[in-house]
This record gives C-alpha cells, sequence and structure tokens, in this order.
C-alpha cells in the first residue's frame, strides 16, 4: 500500500494565503511556524506561483512549486534555483522537520521507509 504525501505547509502568489497544516504539525514550536510562513511567503512573492512543503514516506520532505498554466511572468529556473538554495540555506531546519515527521507522525525510529 503506497501512502501519500502530507502537505506541512505552502504559500500560494495567485491568492495570497498561506496555508499550514495545523492539524497534523499543530505541536511545532511558535518559533518554527513562523520561519516556515517567512520562508514560504517570502519564496513566492520573489517567483510567484505557489510553493508546497511536503512530506513523502520514502522521498522524506519536499519542497514542491507550481505555477498556473496562463502565468507568463513565473520564473521557473528561478523557482528551482530558489528551492535549492532554499534546502541549502535552512537545512538544518528542514532536517528537524522531517526528523519530527517520521518520529512523531509515522511513529517510526526515525530513518525513511525506503532505507
Amino acid at each position: 500500500m503506497m501512502e501519500e504525501r502530507l502537505v506541512l505547509c505552502g504559500s500560494n502568489y495567485y491568492e495570497q494565503k498561506y496555508y499550514f497544516n495545523e492539524e497534523m504539525f499543530g505541536r511545532l514550536p511558535q518559533q518554527v511556524k513562523e520561519e516556515l510562513k517567512v520562508m514560504c511567503v517570502l519564496f513566492t512573492e520573489d517567483v510567484g506561483g505557489a510553493l508546497f512543503l511536503e512530506f513523502d514516506p520514502e522521498e522524506g520532505l519536499l519542497l514542491q512549486t507550481e505555477c498556473d498554466e496562463n502565468d507568463l511572468l513565473y520564473d521557473e529556473i528561478g523557482s528551482v534555483l530558489k528551492a535549492k538554495a532554499l534546502q541549502e540555506e535552512k537545512q538544518q531546519l528542514l532536517e528537524s522537520l522531517e526528523l519530527y515527521y517520521r518520529i512523531v507522525v509515522l511513529g517510526t525510529g526515525g530513518e525513511r521507509k525506503g532505507k
């Protein structure tokens, strides 16, 4: 049985909205929640489109970007580069969130399912 991805948070430039999955991740410290919000909103303000941080049981934490089909101003290359830069810049935070997901949400000992 394949488990589905679980959204941690996301930001949408088109709707000017931020989403945080309070039901699954409400116990995270407020400082972490604020850092995620700033990170996501600044990302979409910079490149447009939408950014979602999703957990995949096998792949871990993923930064997913998307845009409207007719958005000619969306910077697709910039979004990929910015996502990679965020992964490097926020490596410690993202790794800690992934560990939290594996231990608290999945109830494992911290290892990825694929390993």
